[in-house]
């Protein structure tokens, strides 16, 4: 990382002769940036279906073989049929699902 993209600190020294670190933050980060892409998708109307427990390895062979890309998950984008979506499932309360001590 450029000291031009984060001035304020040493980012390379946190990671410098970490692999465990560089990938457990990437894998991370990739996570996060999935999440914005549903956040994006729905917001232009678009259904987003992100799928976790695939073969990993298969869908690596299938579209990223010969390069260091590894899937993290995998999200369907579409417009829907609305009229075959089951209802929203219930959902706990804020003070059913959290407590601030």
């Amino acid at each position: 990382m450029s000291a031009e993209a984060l001035p304020h600190a040493d980012a390379r020294s946190w990671f410098a002769g970490s692999d465990k670190a560089i990938a457990d933050t990437a894998f991370r980060n990739s996570t996060l940036q999935g999440g914005y892409l549903i956040l994006a998708a729905r917001a232009l109307g678009l259904g987003a279906g992100p799928m976790s427990g695939f073969d990993a390895n298969k869908v690596d062979q299938a579209f990223f073989a010969g390069t260091t890309i590894r899937s993290n998950f995998l999200v369907n984008l579409g417009y829907g049929d609305a009229s075959k979506l089951y209802p929203r499932s219930p959902r706990l309360s804020f003070d059913e699902a959290a407590r601030i001590e």
